[in-house]
């Protein structure tokens, strides 16, 4: 006799608190619809839930998703980048500890211990009611530039997939991957070990609205922003084998609203909103307005905070990072939320005179089509890229002579300039990878870095 298994899927929400109640009320419809037709329901999420771009993942440093989470009952949840990078390595520690569901990830070790965190299992068998026997692995991106920096040790799945399948072996039927690692690993497990009946993938943001099947194996993906909601379903047979396999994404877009879900969602905003606005933490005398397409006295403000807290004279920052003015008078975190609502931290790069001259010629090259270029994603969460402003520096456009601090540049002396992490995974500044030699400044973020300076310049009275 044949069983039915129902796996429903979210992934990569990013605090869209937005599409939220939608999402819930599907999977608990779906789950009670199928599990009246007698199908075994396993739900999952991908990573990525967290993204301190919301006001109240901000204050809460992600408790709040968790708590949204636990509304939907879980089976198995991994983590993304955004909740093992966007927090600190105490607050990923507590993130889960009223969690009604539990997280399953193998592939990042305490870097002290080199033990597995505390809050993860390495994997999940399950059985079902019909002795199906189900093992559930999970990895996350293993970004070995800064999960180091985190305290976190990750590995390759390359490295950690043969291990678990050997540790395993023979205690499963059923083997559904939860991958927050991107379409090309994903399809490159799937060449290599075709005894994986499913992958669940996330990280890309990319979306397989009927799935995709290589090499025997069911790829699934459901976009972004909590934009889609995945499905699959298995036939197993009497060999407790999948003997059919399909996947579908549906819209959340399509799905009905009720009249209490403009007010939730209003209400998650204006919570965060009020968290931070409660912490004061400058006293500023002028307003100063961004400008994303020209130079602006604010970026020049966030020049001078990134340059002091990496101790360089050098900086370069771009204006579409700022979102809005830093107003006069009280200036409070919520204030540098919603103006610098970006996942991103300062780094510090040592390059020689030479070094320096070829990535500000690079800059140059790029200047006007990045002016106006939208941009999306690596830690960036504004609208267009913007005017390159420097600290420090000046170029000379038609001699291509580069001046620091008022002097031609020195080819054999070593300089350090300030930036951030994010120009070290864009395309357009190669030098930094080939020639720089970086320090990530992982411990604050940029909004952190600019408040720290504030406070500092202009302290709050008593």
């Amino acid at each position: 006799m044949t069983e039915q298994i129902t796996i429903l899927h979210t992934n990569d929400v990013h605090s869209h608190f937005e599409n939220w109640p939608r999402i819930r009320r599907y999977l608990a419809d779906q789950r009670q619809f199928q599990q009246a037709a007698g199908h075994t329901v396993l739900t999952v999420d991908l990573g990525d839930a967290v993204d301190r771009a919301h006001p109240l993942s901000e204050a809460t440093r992600g408790q709040a998703n968790v708590q949204l989470l636990n509304q939907v009952g879980y089976d198995a949840v991994t983590i993304g980048n955004n909740e093992g990078l966007g927090l600190t390595h105490a607050e990923l520690d507590q993130l889960y500890t009223q969690a009604n569901f539990e997280v399953v990830l193998d592939n990042l070790t305490v870097a002290a211990t080199g033990q597995q965190p505390a809050w993860a299992k390495p994997a999940k068998l399950m059985t079902t009611a019909k002795g199906t026997r189900i093992l559930l692995l999970a990895f996350t991106a293993p970004f070995t530039l800064t999960y180091p920096l985190n305290g976190w040790t990750p590995a390759s799945v390359k490295d950690r997939l043969p291990q678990l399948l050997a540790q395993y072996a023979g205690q499963y039927d059923v083997l559904i991957v939860m991958s927050h690692l991107g379409i090309n690993v994903d399809r490159w497990l799937a060449k290599h070990y075709p005894m994986i009946d499913v992958i669940i993938g996330s990280h890309t943001h990319h979306l397989l609205v009927n799935g995709e099947v290589k090499n025997g194996v069911l790829l699934a993906a459901a976009g972004k922003y909590g934009e889609y909601v995945g499905q699959i379903n298995l036939t197993i047979d009497d060999a407790h084998r999948v003997s059919r396999s399909q996947a579908k994404t549906v819209a959340t877009s399509q799905l009905p609203m009720v009249a209490t879900d403009a007010a939730e969602i209003a209400g998650w905003q204006h919570q965060g909103e009020q968290l931070l606005s409660q912490q004061v933490i400058a006293n500023v005398p002028q307003q100063l307005r961004p400008h994303w397409h020209h130079q602006s006295e604010l970026t020049a403000l966030g020049l001078k905070a990134i340059t002091s807290y990496a101790g360089t004279d050098l900086g370069m920052l771009n204006g579409g990072l700022f979102m809005r003015d830093l107003p006069a008078g009280a200036v409070n975190l919520n204030d540098l939320h919603t103006m610098l609502p970006h996942a991103m931290h300062v780094i510090r790069v040592s390059l020689t005179g030479e070094e320096l001259w070829r990535l500000i010629y690079e800059m140059e090259l790029v200047r006007p089509f990045l002016n106006k270029f939208p941009i999306r994603g690596m830690g960036f969460r504004g609208q267009v890229f913007g005017v390159i402003q420097y600290q420090g520096l000046r170029w000379q456009a038609t001699t291509h002579r580069l001046l620091v601090n008022d002097r031609p540049v020195d080819p054999a002396r070593t300089y350090q300039i300030a930036l951030l992490d994010h120009h070290l995974f864009i395309p357009f500044f190669p030098t930094l990878n080939i020639s720089g030699k970086t320090t990530i400044l992982a411990d604050q973020l940029l909004r952190t870095v600019v408040g720290n300076y504030l406070a500092t310049q202009y302290p709050t009275q008593g």
